[in-house]
């Protein structure tokens, strides 16, 4: 499946793993595995690793989902890349899972040997990354929501909402939309990391990678601009 273009405005020219643009609240996910296969998600890992590296600005661009590129130029990538100086890097490991894939590398760059996580989407291209290492507020409290969902701290979850949205979900409705995924899924084995895919403006989006025994999916985290959840994206299966 596609996803919502809203969730792919991805601009290199911000520091790396930053989105900007993101208009409105994604659409929620559609309980369908990648077609992506391991394979294919590890060979573009390595071709994106490899322009890293080699500073290739233009194919690092043209590894970017479609409308990821709309947002940005060659330029602009090539600018981020020349002052990041990566050197080197190598994939760890590949998880497919509802029209994404995560996937997970350490890589070499002026602070040494830094975890970087990507994103991909459905055809392989590049979503959204970020290095695991560096936690800002948002992506601390979208990590936060994730581990009171998985602890079955629904009310400690719901206080994370914005007023508003508090009012249109109550905690039972998080707890059945959780419980259900976690049965779907295997069982809830543990939550990853987040990546911020839309940052500034009046929401921004975070995407929290969790591993279920079966699949390791991102969840799709909403928040507005004082940093409260006013939108989450579980799957719309899960009523």
């Amino acid at each position: 499946m596609k996803l919502s273009a809203a969730l792919l405005v991805l601009s290199l020219a911000a520091p790396l793993g930053v989105v900007d643009g993101l208009q409105s609240p994604a659409s929620a996910q559609q309980l369908t595995r990648t077609d992506l296969s391991a394979a294919d998600a590890v060979s573009t890992a390595e071709r994106l690793l490899k322009a890293l590296e080699t500073r290739d600005a233009t194919s690092v661009f043209n590894l970017l989902a479609p409308d990821v590129r709309s947002n940005t130029t060659i330029p602009a990538v090539r600018q981020r890349l020349e002052a990041q100086r990566l050197r080197a890097g190598r994939v760890t490991g590949t998880t497919a899972g509802y029209a994404t894939t995560t996937v997970d590398a350490v890589i070499t760059g002026d602070q040494g040997e830094e975890n970087l996580l990507m994103v991909l989407d459905n055809d392989g291209q590049l979503l959204a990354w970020k290095w695991s290492d560096r936690v800002v507020p948002i992506q601390a409290t979208a990590l936060e929501f994730a581990e009171d969902l998985a602890q079955g701290r629904w009310v400690a979850a719901r206080s994370k909402f914005s007023l508003q949205f508090q009012q249109e979900l109550k905690p039972g409705d998080l707890e059945r939309k959780w419980s259900k995924l976690a049965k779907t899924s295997g069982g809830f084995v543990a939550v990853k990391d987040a990546v911020i895919a839309g940052q500034g403006g009046e929401q921004q989006l975070v995407l929290v990678s969790v591993a279920f025994t079966d699949v390791t999916t991102n969840l799709f985290v909403i928040f507005d601009e004082s940093g409260r959840i006013i939108n989450v994206d579980i799957s719309r299966d899960f009523v």
